[in-house]
């Protein structure tokens, strides 16, 4: 369907799918804005990292190193430098992420007795030795998060525009499954060991467990354990910053804008919006080094949570269901962003809602709340969608015209019943 748009980022498609330049401006913001947190705690985490393995090297140094390697690697490279970066920094990542888990197991005596030592440590009894953890509905909810939020977010969207065809699709998604199981599955499973490290998190805050966890590894692997969060980050980083300033540009720059841009200026502008966004991320991640309350994965919590609770159910939605309206999407937004705008009130302190039960529990923290902003879109777009049918696209048979288009193809029959080969079309 994007292709029959002509859509080119995730708020050109909504504008488009919608008949709304509002929609189309209004995402965007939604996007330029949100994806600041999320880049300000990578910059946090591979910030950490240097500091621990260059020693006398302070941690704002090293977000600023970071965040001027960012800007000129993607300002200079643009989108297919980026493509073929992230094919390579895969690769380094399968074969890092393998090696640390070794090491880690191996320094504290191997699985069966880092096991153990997890068991009946001071920090916890028999509980750590269960596969799902103390908290299994917290475990739950990163996952839904972090896998279903992804469907719902611009910068994982957008990399699918670049497909060359069918074929590719079919590689992607077993290449894809199988490094997401090495990855990420590895890194819930290194996580876990991160218990037997000695970390004062009340003074230091959660960030500091995992350099804490890999200082121990000898220094060739910890090269290679730098090499590896640069390439995850990097990957990253530049995802977000050109998803970021291409929207705001081509989405929200473009239609106010009273003369038409050429391409010339539409670059300069990309550009201009590459140096704002990483400057705000990387003053921000400087400053969230100092908070105990908001850590990295709460950043990336607020992030995702708005995010996928403002664009998940509207995306998925408008592909796939023609009674879709505009305000169904205009709640979606709100709900997403309103959700996690409170979230981040409650993070930083300004007031609680531990008096009452229900909303405690949504708002525990902004893992908890960015998953009920998903819920909620999923929930809300079809049941307000079926209350403001008056506000429903009027092109929308057009729009789904992709879905039933058909094609006649030369096709070779097998041996018939004459046993003469048939071709027919």
């Amino acid at each position: 369907m994007t292709q029959h748009l002509s859509s080119k980022t995730m708020p050109d498609f909504f504008g488009i799918r919608f008949e709304s330049r509002g929609l189309k401006v209004a995402a965007s913001v939604i996007t330029f804005v949100f994806l600041i947190p999320y880049t300000a705690s990578l910059y946090n985490g591979l910030s950490r990292l240097f500091a621990m393995a260059y020693d006398g090297v302070s941690y704002a140094v090293c977000v600023i190193v970071m965040a001027v390697l960012t800007g000129v690697y993607v300002i200079i490279g643009g989108y297919m430098a980026t493509a073929i970066n992230d094919f390579i920094q895969g690769i380094i990542m399968v074969g890092g992420i393998v090696a640390v888990i070794l090491a880690v197991l191996n320094d504290n005596g191997g699985l069966m007795s880092a096991m153990e030592q997890l068991a009946t440590s001071e920090n916890g009894g028999w509980e750590y030795a269960s596969f799902f953890g103390p908290q299994p509905l917290f475990l739950l909810f990163v996952v839904m998060l972090t896998s279903l939020g992804t469907w719902g977010l611009p910068q994982m969207v957008n990399k699918f525009y670049a497909i060359k065809n069918e074929d590719a699709i079919k590689k992607g998604t077993i290449i894809s499954t199988l490094f997401a199981i090495i990855v990420a599955g590895g890194c819930y499973f290194l996580g876990g060991f991160g218990r037997l490290y000695d970390v004062d998190v009340a003074a230091n805050g959660y960030d500091a467990v995992i350099p804490q966890m890999l200082s121990t590894l000898p220094a060739v692997l910890i090269g290679v354990v730098i090499v590896l969060v640069l390439s995850a980050s990097m990957s990253t980083l530049s995802s977000l910053v050109l998803t970021s300033s291409s929207t705001i540009t081509l989405d929200f720059i473009e239609p106010i804008s009273k003369k038409k841009l050429d391409e010339k200026k539409k670059m300069l502008i990309m550009r201009l919006f590459i140096v704002v966004f990483i400057v705000i991320s990387a003053a921000i991640a400087i400053k969230q080094a100092t908070s105990k309350s908001l850590f990295i994965a709460q950043m990336m919590g607020v992030s995702w949570g708005a995010l996928a609770g403002a664009f998940l159910a509207p995306f998925l939605y408008g592909l796939y269901y023609k009674k879709t309206t505009k305000a169904a999407v205009v709640t979606s937004f709100a709900f997403g962003v309103i959700m996690e705008l409170v979230q981040l009130c409650i993070s930083v302190g300004w007031f609680s809602v531990s008096g009452i039960p229900v909303l405690s529990f949504v708002f525990r923290n902004s893992l908890y709340s960015g998953v009920f902003a998903m819920i909620g879109g999923l929930i809300l777009v079809p049941l307000v969608s079926a209350f403001t049918q008056k506000t429903r696209p009027k092109n929308v048979d057009e729009m789904f015209a992709c879905y039933t288009a058909v094609k006649t193809v030369k096709v070779t029959d097998s041996i018939g019943a004459d046993g003469i080969e048939n071709e027919e079309n």
